[in-house]
C-alpha cells in the first residue's frame, strides 16, 4: 500500500504542479518542488489547502485539467455566495463509484440487492455518489432522491429494497412513517449507508430498531469527490478510509505539526489519483482519530474515527453545510442589523433549525401581516442563500442578547 501511494502521490505532485497555478505558488512561496516529493513519507513538505483558498479561486482556480475533459460538477452551498465547484473526469467517476462500491459491498450489499437511494441528487454529491456505487455493484438501483416520503416507502415496499442510503434523520424520519403507515413488515431492508451529517450511536441503535437493518457510516467531502471517502463495514467500529485514493493525516490544528497514529487532532486528505480536481493536503476542520488494527472484515485500511467536532464553525444541518457567515450576509443585503441567533434542535430526529432576527427601529411594527410578509421575503432570501429552509422569527430591536466578548450566534440543542 505504501508502495501504492507513494507512486502515486509523486504523479499527483507533479500533475498539480504543472496544472494548478494557485498551488504551484504555494509551494513556490514554501520552497517546495516536485522533485523535493520522492515517497509518501515527504507529504508533510507540501503546503495545505483549506476552503478559503477554494472560494478565492472560485470557479476554475483549482481545475487541473482542460474542461474538455471534464464531465460533471458538483458543488457545496456558498459562503457569501462563493460555492466550491469540484471538477470530474470520466476516470474520477470511475474511481468515485468504485469508492461507493466498496461501502455498498462492506454492508453485505451484491447484485441480487435492491439499492434504495434517498440522498438528494443534483449538485449535492449523496445521490450521485451512492447511485454509481450502487451501478458499479450491479445492484437494482432505485433512484428516489429526497422527499416525498409516501412514494419512498411505497418503491421501497413494491420494488423489496434491501440497502437504504440518505441521512440518518430521514431514515428516522421514514422508520416513524413506515410504523405509522402499519407497514413496517411489508419492508425488506437488512442494512443503510448513512452520512452526511453527525449522528449518535444512540440514534444508530433507535434506526436499528426501528428499522430492524444494521446501520452503517459513511463518510465524505465535495472536495475530494463526495461520499466513499471512508466507510463503516460489519465490525462498525470506525469507517476504513479508501487510502488507495484519499491519504489521511491527522494535524495540530493550531500549529499544522502531523500528530501519530492514535492522536486526536484534524483530519487532512491528499487526493491521489483525482485528476480533475485533485488535492493536496486539503484541511477539513474535521476533528478526528485514526487507528490501524485487525478488522473482523478482513479489511487492512485505516480505520477513522466519527468526527467529534469542527474547528470552524461551520454547521451540518439535515445534511447540508451552512455558516453563520452566510446568515449574516442575507441580513445585511436585505437591510437588517448583524444581530441575529441561529437555534437548532432536534424533534423526532429531524432538526428544526430557526433564525432569529432583530428588526431595525425604522422597520418595526406591531402588525402581524406586516411582520409575516417580512419573514416571508427574509426566508424566501436565505433559502436562495443556504440551500436549505429554516423558519424566521423577526423580534424588536435590541432584543437579542448582547456580549462583550465573542458574539454567541448559534445555540445548538441537538444531541449528536
Amino acid at each position: 500500500m505504501r508502495a501504492l501511494q507513494t507512486a502515486r502521490l509523486v504523479e499527483q505532485v507533479k500533475h498539480v504542479y504543472a496544472n494548478v497555478a494557485p498551488y504551484r505558488k504555494k509551494m513556490q512561496e514554501k520552497g517546495v518542488e516536485p522533485g523535493d516529493i520522492v515517497s509518501i513519507d515527504d507529504l508533510w513538505k507540501l503546503p495545505f489547502v483549506n476552503k478559503d483558498d477554494l472560494r478565492d479561486e472560485y470557479p476554475y482556480g483549482y481545475r487541473a485539467v482542460p474542461q474538455e475533459d471534464c464531465v460533471r460538477i458538483q458543488s457545496t452551498s456558498g459562503t457569501t455566495g462563493r460555492r466550491i465547484v469540484a471538477f470530474y473526469t470520466q476516470a474520477d467517476i470511475d474511481l468515485w463509484d468504485e469508492c461507493c462500491a466498496r461501502a455498498i459491498v462492506a454492508v453485505g450489499g451484491t447484485k441480487e440487492d435492491v439499492v434504495h437511494v434517498c440522498y438528494g441528487y443534483g449538485l449535492f454529491t449523496g445521490g450521485p455518489g451512492l447511485n454509481g456505487g450502487s451501478h458499479r455493484v450491479g445492484s437494482l438501483t432505485l433512484p428516489m432522491s429526497s422527499g416525498n416520503t409516501e412514494r419512498q416507502i411505497q418503491f421501497m415496499t413494491d420494488l423489496e429494497a434491501t440497502i437504504l442510503c440518505c441521512t440518518p434523520s430521514y431514515a428516522a424520519f421514514l422508520a416513524e412513517a413506515i410504523h405509522e403507515a402499519g407497514v413496517i413488515d411489508k419492508i425488506k431492508l437488512k442494512a443503510g449507508i448513512f452520512g452526511a451529517e453527525a449522528w449518535s450511536e444512540e440514534m444508530r441503535r433507535d434506526i436499528e430498531k426501528n428499522l430492524r437493518i444494521k446501520a452503517y457510516d459513511i463518510y465524505g467531502l465535495t472536495e475530494t469527490s463526495g461520499p466513499g471517502v471512508s466507510f463503516e463495514c460489519e465490525e462498525q467500529t470506525g469507517m476504513h478510509v479508501n487510502e488507495d485514493h484519499f491519504f489521511a493525516e491527522i494535524i495540530d490544528p493550531d500549529t499544522g505539526e502531523v500528530l501519530p497514529e492514535g492522536s486526536k487532532g484534524e483530519i487532512v486528505f491528499t487526493s491521489l489519483t483525482k485528476k480533475g480536481f485533485p488535492l493536496l493536503r486539503y484541511r477539513t476542520r474535521d476533528i478526528c482519530v485514526l487507528s490501524r488494527g485487525e478488522c473482523s472484515c478482513g479489511r487492512t485500511l485505516v480505520k477513522m474515527a466519527k468526527p467529534m467536532g469542527r474547528t470552524d464553525d461551520m454547521l451540518i444541518i439535515r445534511g447540508v453545510n451552512v455558516f453563520p457567515s452566510q446568515i449574516e450576509t442575507v441580513l445585511l443585503n436585505q437591510g437588517y442589523p448583524a444581530n441575529y441567533l441561529i437555534v437548532l434542535d432536534r424533534v423526532r430526529h429531524t432538526d428544526i433549525f430557526e433564525v432569529q432576527v432583530e428588526m431595525t427601529d425604522e422597520m418595526f411594527s406591531d402588525e402581524v401581516k406586516f411582520i409575516e410578509k417580512k419573514e416571508d421575503e427574509l426566508l424566501s432570501a436565505l433559502k436562495s442563500m443556504l440551500g436549505i429552509s429554516p423558519s424566521v422569527k423577526l423580534v424588536a430591536p435590541r432584543t437579542i442578547a448582547r456580549s462583550e466578548g465573542k458574539a454567541i450566534r448559534v445555540i445548538d440543542k441537538r444531541k449528536i
